[in-house]
């Protein structure tokens, strides 16, 4: 069945400063999470009482520890998995616009502004383009890429807003998607109603692009999109993800 459309608009000049919910999932983040909430306490500094998320999937490390340390608000997801954890965070948070922000990535100064002005601007969710801490030239491509208008360019490292009510209505993330749960959410939103891609990049970790090789990563990055899009079972995509991705977050 189609999913209704949102109203045009979420507002308008005159609506009242929404609140930020910003939810990270998160499992054995140790080497990083303490920084990345730093960053994301100093670049919204004006706004001490914004909500930070960090929805545990079961660490075996100090993840939880270091980012209660950092002041995040962090809880354990009955499940582990990344669609799991998001919607348990979602269902704690309180605020007007959902920030979903992976545990290496880094949204750009002033993101909030950017957010709220989406909001007013009448989008129900977005994203950001992408941008790699690395200088390889392939990830520089595969970067530039993500300013298209494409589904296929869609992924979670570039972050991910999305309306409180619009969330609600779409049904958040579907739980049974261990992979490609990304792409799979932004279809949904993007029927509902109006998808803004940002036109400042996150900068998200090549951690797993040097561990495994960059286009050895890429090749099977594509391989797996290819076969959810024909249809594959998410059991055989794990599985297939699980032989070929080295430092697995399944």
């Amino acid at each position: 069945m189609p999913l209704p459309r949102i109203p045009a608009s979420f507002g308008g000049p005159g609506i009242a400063l929404a609140t930020v919910s910003i939810i990270i999932p998160a499992y054995n983040e140790a080497p990083g999470i303490g920084q990345l909430l730093a960053y994301l306490r100093q670049a919204t500094a004006d706004e001490p009482d914004l909500e930070i998320i960090v929805t545990d999937g079961g660490s075996t490390d100090d993840t939880r520890a270091l980012a209660r340390r950092a002041g995040a608000t962090v809880v354990r997801s009955p499940h582990k998995g990344r669609a799991a954890q998001l919607n348990y965070g979602a269902r704690q948070a309180r605020g007007d616009i959902f920030y979903f922000l992976h545990a290496d990535s880094y949204p750009p100064p002033g993101f909030l502004t950017d957010l709220r002005q989406a909001r007013r601007q009448g989008y129900g969710s977005g994203c950001y383009r992408l941008a790699f801490d690395h200088g390889h030239w392939f990830l520089r491509f595969s970067a530039w890429c993500t300013r298209l208008p494409l589904l296929l360019v869609r992924f979670g490292d570039q972050s991910l807003f999305v309306q409180r009510e619009l969330f609600a209505r779409v049904g958040g993330f579907r739980e049974d998607l261990l992979v490609m749960e990304d792409q799979e959410i932004v279809r949904r939103l993007r029927a509902c109603g109006p998808f803004l891609v940002l036109p400042r990049a996150v900068t998200t970790s090549a951690r797993k692009y040097l561990a495994n090789g960059v286009f050895r990563l890429q090749a099977a990055f594509t391989l797996i999109a290819g076969l959810y899009w024909l249809g594959v079972s998410q059991p055989r995509l794990v599985r297939l993800y699980r032989r070929l991705i080295r430092q697995d977050k399944l």
